[in-house]
């Protein structure tokens, strides 16, 4: 391709809010990206867990194109077939009664605030409006969602930021109950924090949260921007736990690349939402929703749950050999497809060097590399991506 020094034309328009590294992405299939240069790598990012189906899937480029032909946006003065088939899809399969579309995670996580903040007001009283989260939380970049995530270092230089939520430490159970108060409408949780190091909740913690939930009369809104829709190896994380949330959230994935975000409340909860309470102009629009169909059809059709967990099985067994030669591996965690490789030193050049020989992980706190292939990634790929993680190891 020729040269047209694309880096340097986006550093003089675009806002310097990403850490880029040059770089510039041209074209994909299936798990593998191709940049400018031609060179391609295997993707072990996914966008960061949203190309779910991988690159140029058939299916979901067969869609944009055949729903673009036909509606791309119409405003929710009206209805449309695509969304109302995803919304019976997401209830049938979640549980859920009830359905709000919105564009991204930060998008549902924010309506989630909203609904619970309404639901305590009307049913607890006036200031039943506190949301409890976890530190080391991430839950979006609004104004609300960045108050819900529990880090102080992305907090400061946006203050004041929006009261009415406390942390306390993922896991720790004396500190959950202790900061439980009759003004608590909610506790919004990730089952599996990704950006803040793939940190599991334990058993004892969710029996925790159970107890709050019904004996103080306190929602449970489960973060599954990042979890949800295979990515772990069931639709929704939450299934592997013993938890009924009253909402959940989604975004990443759902959309297999087009971007869209949901949450999902039980149908009681969802009726203190009445006509104007909250509103989008794109969210549900016919082009997202009918991405994300072919995305849940694609995942059900071609079995891809089970693609999951079998390719997890050789990615976790692979990574527990690298780790015997390798005790610089201090941990490997997570589920599914959201793996975390844990490390007792920083991962910057293991990164990096994963990136020159090809192959594209990502970083989370505390020294943690995770991987996140598509939910279709193949055993061949995952057995080249071991051998470049290996590789690349055996050079630290």
């Amino acid at each position: 391709m020729e040269k047209h020094n694309w880096p340097q034309r986006g550093e003089a328009v675009l806002m310097n809010t990403f850490k880029r590294d040059g770089k510039v992405m041209v074209s994909g299939q299936g798990s593998f990206l191709t940049d400018a240069e031609g060179r391609t790598y295997l993707d072990f990012i996914s966008g960061i867990a949203v190309n779910s189906l991988g690159h140029s899937n058939e299916k979901l480029v067969e869609t944009l194109v055949n729903q673009g032909q036909q509606l791309i946006h119409s405003s929710n003065l009206f209805w449309n077939t695509p969304s109302i088939q995803l919304a019976e899809k997401l209830t049938k399969l979640s549980g859920l009664g009830k359905v709000f579309f919105a564009n991204s995670g930060a998008e549902a996580n924010e309506g989630a605030i909203k609904l619970a903040r309404k639901w305590g007001r009307e049913v607890k009283g006036p200031n039943a409006t506190t949301i409890v989260t976890m530190k080391q939380s991430f839950h979006g970049r609004t104004m609300a969602t960045l108050a819900a995530t529990g880090q102080e270092a992305m907090h400061k230089d946006y203050a004041p930021n929006l009261s009415g939520f406390d942390y306390v430490t993922f896991n720790d159970i004396d500190q959950l109950k202790a900061t439980i108060t009759p003004q608590t409408c909610a506790v919004l949780i990730e089952v599996i924090q990704g950006e803040g190091g793939v940190n599991t909740l334990s058993e004892d913690f969710v029996q925790a949260i159970n107890e709050i939930q019904q004996e103080k009369q306190v929602l449970v809104i489960i973060d599954e921007v990042q979890t949800g829709i295979g990515r772990t190896g069931s639709y929704f994380a939450y299934e592997q736990f013993d938890l009924d949330p009253d909402i959940i959230t989604l975004a990443k994935g759902l959309g297999g690349g087009f971007p869209i975000g949901a949450f999902l409340a039980k149908d009681d909860l969802a009726t203190h939402f009445q006509v104007g309470d909250h509103g989008t102009t794109f969210g549900g629009n016919p082009l997202a929703t009918a991405c994300a169909n072919t995305v849940l059809d694609t995942i059900n059709e071609d079995n891809l749950l089970n693609n999951v967990n079998q390719r997890h099985k050789q990615l976790v067994e692979g990574l527990q050999v690298l780790q015997a030669k390798h005790p610089t591996i201090s941990s490997i965690k997570g589920r599914g497809l959201l793996i975390g490789i844990q490390f007792d030193q920083a991962v910057d050049d293991i990164i990096n060097d994963c990136f020159d020989q090809g192959l594209l992980v990502i970083s989370a706190k505390g020294n943690v590399i995770r991987f996140l292939p598509p939910l279709n990634v193949s055993e061949e790929e995952i057995s080249q991506a071991l051998d470049i993680f290996g590789a690349v190891l055996s050079t630290q």
